[in-house]
This record gives structure tokens, C-alpha cells and sequence, in this order.
């Protein structure tokens, strides 16, 4: 069973909210994002085709910004990635003669999110515009570098004020998202028509 199937499976069990596939987390991308204004839920996928070289990494990355985290596997995976896994991810399985995804263990609140990983899933300049709000004078001239300092050494910012921002400006871009995954998506047609409509010519030639 592959990527695309596994999701399939997933989609419909996000409800409320949006979900975002493939969005940049540290120095990963998580494969799929269920973003409501109470919480975030990052679930990483693998498929038969899959390794698990990279779960280290990616567990790390999603430790420090999601309120949940979930692996979505197949059954071939379920003994080797386990011992991985601190007991607060969560563990979904795809088995290959169901249609739906198995719990083999609910996710549990994550405790280990920070500030400055969590302000960097938004452009710097959003950030810069949640500060000022907060009263930060000068954090409009702050460079990225800077501003991610600020959220690490920081006690007057509120990690959950944070949370919300993240999680508003997130479901707000959206729509953004979409539009753009569609232009992508008619510019690629466009082009294999482009393509199509030469290498007949070359034909007729």
C-alpha cells in the first residue's frame, strides 16, 4: 500500500478545521497537518515503499510544534517503528484487507512544544506582527535570526497565545494554498499538452 492510498484512508477522519499536506516543519515536511482553532495534529506517513531512516528526524521536527503526532503506517512497519516512539505519538494502521485505518494507539498531548519552532511554521513578517501586537517595540526592524532568539529566551510571550496565532494564520491561508496548488496544476497540464503537441509533429515530419 502506498502513500496515496494510506491518505486517502486519512482525510476523512480529519474533521473540523483544515488540513495541509506537505507542510515545511523544521527541517522536515509533515505529511499531513489537521489544523483546528483548538489544536494541531501532525501525521507522518508511511507506505510499504517507505524506510523509517528518516522517523528520528522527523519526530524531532514535529515534537516541537504539534499539540499531537501520529504515524500512519502499514502493518510492515508496525514492529520496527514502535521502539522509536515516545508513548505519547500515536500509531494508525492501514492494513491491506480493510478500507479504513486500524488505532493501535490513540496520540497523547504533546508537552514538548517551543516557541520559536512553532513561530516558524509562518513567514517572519506574520511573527514580527504578532509581537508588535504584544507590545514588542522595535520587533518590526528584528531579523529572522533574531526574532527566533527572542521566542527562545522569551517569558513574557505566552506559548499559547502563540499557538493560537500560528493555528489562525495557518487556516486563513488556505484558500491561498489552494489557489496556488491549482495554478501549479493547470501549468503542468499546460505543459504536457505543450509536449504532447510537439512530439506529434515531430511525428508528421
Amino acid at each position: 500500500m502506498n502513500d496515496p492510498e494510506i491518505r486517502a484512508r486519512l482525510y476523512p477522519l480529519l474533521l473540523g478545521g483544515v488540513y495541509i499536506d506537505e507542510l515545511p516543519t523544521g527541517a522536515t515536511r509533515a505529511d499531513v497537518v489537521h489544523i483546528t482553532e483548538a489544536f494541531m495534529h501532525g501525521y507522518e506517513v508511511k507506505g510499504d515503499g517507505d524506510t523509517l531512516q528518516r522517523v528520528e528526524n522527523q519526530l524531532r521536527c514535529y515534537a516541537e510544534v504539534y499539540d499531537f503526532v501520529t504515524f500512519v503506517v502499514t502493518e510492515k512497519h508496525v514492529a520496527k517503528l514502535l521502539p522509536r516512539l515516545p508513548a505519547w505519538v500515536g500509531v494508525l494502521v492501514a492494513e491491506a484487507d480493510g478500507l479504513g485505518l486500524r488505532q493501535h494507539r490513540p496520540a497523547g498531548y504533546n508537552a514538548t512544544v517551543q516557541r520559536a519552532p512553532l513561530a516558524a511554521l509562518l513567514w517572519v513578517e506574520e511573527v514580527k506582527q504578532f509581537l508588535l501586537a504584544r507590545g514588542l517595540a522595535g520587533a518590526s526592524t528584528l531579523r529572522q535570526r533574531e526574532v527566533a532568539q527572542f521566542l527562545r529566551t522569551t517569558q513574557t510571550i505566552p506559548l499559547s497565545s502563540l499557538a493560537q496565532y500560528v493555528r489562525e494564520r495557518l487556516m486563513a491561508r488556505l484558500p491561498e494554498r489552494l489557489l496556488l496548488r491549482e495554478e501549479r496544476r493547470a501549468e503542468r497540464e499546460r505543459l504536457a499538452g505543450l509536449r504532447q503537441r510537439r512530439a506529434a509533429r515531430a511525428k508528421r515530419r
